[in-house]
């Protein structure tokens, strides 16, 4: 079902040039995002907001975990830059 779309969204990204770790860890982070946000509704859904709140954390400091690949390429590419 979701086959074909993620295969167009990869092509986009394979001709644009973006390595294929690179379009991992989108897929990966937005994975992250869409589970952190059911689990935050969930949680204020059944009347724990604090609960939601720190999942709403957690699935943040994940995407930037995540992200820290992708942060030092970009340092490295300014550094050639510059």
């Amino acid at each position: 079902m979701l086959d074909v779309p993620l295969n167009e969204i990869r092509e986009i990204f394979v001709s644009a040039g973006v390595p294929e770790s690179s379009i991992s860890l989108v897929f990966k982070a937005l994975g992250i995002c869409c589970i952190t946000h059911i689990s935050a509704e969930l949680c204020r859904d059944s009347g724990e907001g604090a609960m939601g709140a720190a999942a709403e954390l957690w699935g943040r400091a994940a995407v930037t975990v995540l992200s820290l690949p992708i942060m030092k390429n970009f340092l490295l590419l300014i550094d050639k830059l510059l």
